[in-house]
Parts: structure tokens; sequence; C-alpha cells
């Protein structure tokens, strides 16, 4: 990947905001740090070609260089999502999401801790994947690059894939998906104005793109999981979608916030009615982002009616019984992420001076809770006690050539790499139960949608505390 911007316009960037420290902050856990190595574990996700000066992960080098598209378009790129090999495009495209909309929302948490230019690199690589993934003329987009099941029957480094011929998934105007779509289109048009003062260009392109994925969404509604591998005989499939209504929504109002134009913004208050998106606020997720439109609505609008639909999702969430040890325990598979993510929206919320110190305070005991407050972190390399035997198989790798296979997977020694920054799924239950276990991937895989919220959290948290405003 090549270099984004020259260091004169990183250095430009950051100078638009007071730089502090962690030491300079009376923080009770170091944001800085957990910022830091949140970015790292998205370095050791990356697939494809890696710049030889641009790689923090010695045990990462090339790997899925044969990426291609049934008609031989170039996939290479993009992200691994978990402790597997395979690019899954709609998670991959909400992580982008979140992180570009905390970027935008909270670059003073990114400047402050030196870590900006690697947020944005963060957001390069995924929307140079989804740039290739995407061909306007025949209106085909690429969501999977391999299939799971054949995948998940390989535990080694990505580096040593025997899978020359990677199978690749797409939708189309014959076999649509509007959530896929929609979701890229949001991470494009989010990307869009990250990169505005940084690299108009490419900003620009981006936002092209965003809107040719938006009116694919639109004309060609459905679930683009139907046409896609099954998980197993259950009928169930790998990140299965429950509804596209909401990425309609999702990819509108972020188009509206990066064009200004009202035709976005009343295509996503006309969806948000449609499809009764007020309702609908279980949890803001790789799959729902209705909470996700709620704030942005009252964010972009300020009427009344959004700030009460969000206030809702957080009231809920703040009042929900807690595990013992303070956990707002929402699902089982990825229990953390969960929590982080209803972190972020709430501290968007109280951004808009609703319950904001009600929010902040149950958004940052989330996050704390993740960082150490239990006793132990669950963030791979960070804090006191973190987990050491993440389901991932890199990571579960000694350095090459030393061989790798079944034996790293049921192995009770910790992994010989350290993933900096992974946040694990963590506890499985409402009674705060977890065991740091490889084999055990509903507690101890990681992925790129789990480090998301808890990324852009901590950047928030970080923002808030520079600025003296909450602590």
């Amino acid at each position: 990947m090549k270099m984004l911007f020259s260091l004169g316009l990183v250095f430009l960037l950051c100078a638009q905001a007071p730089i502090s420290t962690n030491a300079d902050l009376p923080t009770k856990y170091n944001y800085r740090d957990a910022i830091t190595k949140s970015l790292l574990f998205y370095y050791a996700q990356r697939s494809g070609r890696l710049p030889a000066n641009d790689n923090p992960i010695p045990y990462r080098s090339d790997s899925a260089l044969k990426d291609r598209g049934r008609n031989g378009e170039d996939l290479t790129g993009g992200y691994y999502d978990a402790g597997d090999h395979v690019k899954f495009g709609f998670p991959m495209a909400g992580t982008t999401t979140i992180i570009a909309w905390s970027i935008i929302d909270y670059q003073l948490g990114y400047s402050s801790v030196g870590q900006l230019k690697n947020a944005l690199n963060m957001v390069k690589w995924a929307t140079d994947y989804f740039i290739k993934a995407w061909n306007p003329a025949t209106k085909t987009l690429y969501g999977q690059v391999s299939d799971g099941n054949i995948d998940h029957k390989f535990w080694g480094r990505p580096e040593d894939m025997n899978q020359n011929n990677r199978p690749a998934f797409s939708i189309s105007p014959n076999a649509p998906g509007s959530d896929l779509a929609g979701e890229t289109a949001a991470a494009l048009a989010a990307a869009s104005i990250v990169f505005t003062s940084v690299d108009r260009g490419y900003s620009s392109r981006c936002l092209t793109h965003a809107k040719q994925l938006y009116d694919f969404a639109k004309k060609h509604q459905g679930k683009y999981h139907v046409t896609f591998p099954k998980r197993d005989n259950s009928g169930q499939h790998y990140y299965d979608s429950s509804s596209f209504e909401d990425e309609l929504a999702w990819s509108a109002i972020w188009l509206y916030r990066a064009t200004k134009d009202p035709f976005y913004l009343n295509e996503a208050k006309a969806f948000y009615a449609k499809f009764g998106l007020a309702y609908r606020n279980w949890a803001f997720s790789w799959d729902d982002k209705s909470p996700g439109v709620q704030v942005m609505l009252a964010k972009l609008t300020g009427e009344e009616k959004y700030k009460n639909d969000v206030k809702g999702y957080c009231d809920a969430k703040v009042n929900q019984p807690k595990t013992p040890k303070g956990l707002v325990f929402i699902n089982a598979w990825g229990s953390l992420r969960y929590a982080a993510n209803s972190a972020f929206i709430c501290l968007q919320a109280a951004d808009l001076n609703i319950n904001a110190q009600t929010y902040r305070k149950f958004a940052q005991k989330q996050i704390h809770y993740i960082l150490g407050d239990t006793g132990r972190s669950f963030v791979v390399g960070f804090g006191v006690n973190p987990p050491v035997k993440p389901h991932h198989r890199s990571s579960s790798c000694p350095r090459r050539p030393a061989p790798c296979g079944n034996a790293n997977l049921v192995s009770k020694a910790p992994n010989p790499q350290i993933l900096y920054g992974a946040m694990v799924g963590g506890p499985s239950d409402n009674r705060d139960s977890y065991v740091d276990d490889r084999e055990n991937y509903q507690t101890n895989e990681v992925a790129l949608d789990y480090n998301a919220g808890f990324q852009a959290s901590l950047a928030a948290l970080q923002s808030l505390a520079v600025k003296n405003v909450f602590n």
C-alpha cells in the first residue's frame, strides 16, 4: 500500500488540536496504549501484499496474492475476518464505517496519541479493497473470498495457505444484496469524509462509488447471503443478514453527511419510517445498524423524535441488569463487542446532550470492564492478565520456517506470537464466565467487528479526557 499522504499533511491535521499524552491525563487505563494496540490488531489482519515500510507485525508477510474474481478481477488486499482467512465483505464494511466514524467525530482521540496516520491507513486498506471489489459497469460487488467450510479445515499461517484458487462470491442485479451494497456504500461515504482534507481525489473516488452502490442497493433489493455458501447443513450462512432495510437507511444517512444533499436525508427519513427502525434497537452490530441510524439522524437533524429514539436505546442499556462484575450482557457470542458497540452509540448520544453524564459513565464502565475492571484484561497484550491463547491461526504459529498445524490449535501453551490489541469475544453468560482457551471460539475468537466499537469508544473517551470534559 502506498503512503496515503505527505507527512506535512499529517502534521497539519494533528496540529489542528492540542497534543496531549496519557501521562498528562488522569485516566484509569492507558487509552493511548489501548488505541495503539487495537490498530496493531488490524495490521495483523491484513491480506495481500504488505508494504515493507509499513508492516509492524514481524510474523506477517504477503499472503493470498492470487485472490481473484470469477472473471479474473484482482481481489487481493482487504482484511481477514477473524481467526480464519476468509474475507467477509459485510462485517469488514461495517467495521470500516465505525472506525471512519470515530475518526470524523473523535480525531483528537487519535491525534493526541500519535495514531491518526495509522487510523487513516486502517480505513484505506479496507476502502482500497472495496473499490477493487465493485464493478459499476456490470453492477457486481464481491462480498466474500474463500469458502469458510474449506478455510476452517486449515489451521496455519495465511502465508502457507495452499488454496491457489480461493472461490469468490458476489452480488449483482440477478443476485441482489442491499445489505452488503448499502453497508459498503456507507463505509465509502464515511471514508470520503475522512479523506476530504487529506486526499481530495481519493475522497471523490470513494464518494462516487458510494453513490453507485447506494443506487444499486435501492434498485436491487434483497439479502446478500442467500446466494453465498452455507455454514453447514443447518441452512445457516456465515454472517446471515437479518434484514437489508437498516442498511438502506444507514447508507442514505452517511451519503447525506458526506454530500449535504437533502435528497439523501429525505431517503433516510423515509426508510426509517417505512421500516420501523425506531423500534429495532436490540443491539448495534455488523447486522443491525438501526441504533446507528437513530443517532445519526438525531445528530444531523436535531429533531426531538430521533433524539428520543436513541435515548430509548441507551436508557434500555443503562437500566438493563448487569452481570455481577458490571457487563451489559446482550449476546453470548462476542458479548464484549455488543457492550462496546452500545458504549459507542451512547457516547454519541451524550455528545447531543442526552443524559450526557449518565451515558458517558455507562460507556466508560463497559470499556473499563474490557480493559481490566474485573481483575483481568480481555485485550491481548494489554493490561493485567490478558488473554494469551486467542483463537487465531497466524498468532498461534511459531515463526517460519517452523511447521504449524492442528497441534498448535490444541496446544495448551500461549500463542507464540502476541496478537496485540485484539479484543476476544468475552464472557459466555451473564455470570461473567470466561476461560482463556484457544479451542473455545465462542469466548476467545477475535474479529474485525469485535474491535470496531471498542476502538471507536476508546477514541471518544480519549478525546473527552484531552478536552477535560469527562474522565
